[in-house]
């Protein structure tokens, strides 16, 4: 289990049900969820008839990623964004967000019906029109423009994207080599390469607001009439931040390569929105961001208390995928 999950029971699921609604609706039943490794999360039957989901952040003594800090939080404000500037986007209703000393922080939301595409795509189930429909989905998400790029509070951010990368980019390796994260090559040789090409990066010019982490684990989707998977939910925004809209084209894509896959149904809905660049601009950024997600699943390992002896094909998978985007990176 990841040292960030906080380990949780009934009797406390029933408390921090009642710091967020009161002594009434009481808790009937409950359970953990499947799901990420970050928050402890479970779902709670109500006696009004509800069913909520109860999202928990890590104690305030288990040690964090840069970014990490506050993302409960961060997670309440994307909520409460898309649901006044983006509705269409079917995210979890915010019934409540709290924070206490001894409780920590926590979210209460609404419970979306559906299962992930993860799952149905691994029944082999064809989720091919879900798959569109959380393309468009994310290209109206990405139509909300935030204030600065980068994230928000006190974390990695910036006046441009640029800036906002590279800082993005450098608490990662500081991470590293905080929890001695052995990397393909020095911290030094990785910036070296990213600062040949940042220039890419000052093509964005607006910062669109991005979920990033679009994996089908956090996508859900619901029988449609014909049977079909219809997209019902996209969940776990806590990582989300503001910048180039091609960075959420990554994750949607795990372990491929977006330009090279334009017929993908989730690629094609998202067109249908808003149409992107694929020139060679395009392209670098689309290496870079991969090379940024990738350095970030490998840094988070040891936090998540992942070793390549417990996982070891999570790392040489992530270390081949390094390898290959450091060497696109390093051609003249």
């Amino acid at each position: 289990m990841s040292p960030t999950r906080r380990r949780l029971d009934p009797e406390q699921v029933r408390r921090y049900v009642a710091a967020s609604l009161g002594p009434s609706p009481r808790v009937t039943d409950c359970g953990p969820l499947d799901g990420g490794g970050f928050a402890a999360v479970w779902w709670v039957s109500l006696d009004d008839r509800r069913t909520v989901v109860l999202k928990v952040g890590p104690p305030p003594q288990v040690p964090l990623l840069r970014y990490e800090r506050g993302l409960i939080a961060a997670e309440a404000r994307y909520l409460r964004r898309v649901a006044a500037q983006a509705p269409t986007v079917p995210v979890p209703p915010l019934l409540h967000h709290g924070s206490d000393p001894e409780l920590g922080d926590w979210l209460l939301t609404g419970l979306l019906a559906g299962r992930t595409l993860h799952d149905l795509a691994g029944a082999g189930v064809d989720t091919r029109r879900a798959r569109a429909e959380f393309g468009a989905a994310l290209a109206a998400l990405h139509r909300v423009t935030g204030d600065r790029y980068g994230y928000d509070g006190d974390r990695a951010g910036g006046a441009t994207w640029r800036a906002a990368f590279t800082a993005m980019l450098d608490d990662l390796l500081a991470d590293a080599a905080d929890w001695r994260v052995p990397l393909p090559v020095p911290a030094r040789r990785i910036r070296e390469l990213v600062d040949r090409h940042a220039h890419v990066l000052d093509a964005v010019r607006r910062p669109a607001l991005l979920h990033f982490d679009g994996w089908a684990g956090n996508v859900l989707a619901v029988p449609g009439p014909d049977g079909a998977p219809r997209l019902s939910g996209l969940v776990d925004g806590e990582r989300h931040l503001h910048g180039d809209p091609l960075l959420d084209l990554v994750s949607p894509l795990l372990f491929r390569r977006t330009e090279d896959e334009p017929d993908d149904p989730f690629l094609r809905g998202y067109r249908t929105v808003t149409p992107y660049p694929l020139d060679a601009g395009a392209r670098r950024r689309l290496g870079l961001y991969r090379l940024h997600l990738y350095l970030l699943m490998t840094v988070e390992m040891p936090s998540r208390g992942m070793t390549a002896g417990s996982h070891p094909g999570r790392s040489a998978r992530l270390a081949e995928l390094l390898d290959r985007e450091l060497a696109d990176l390093a051609r003249p």
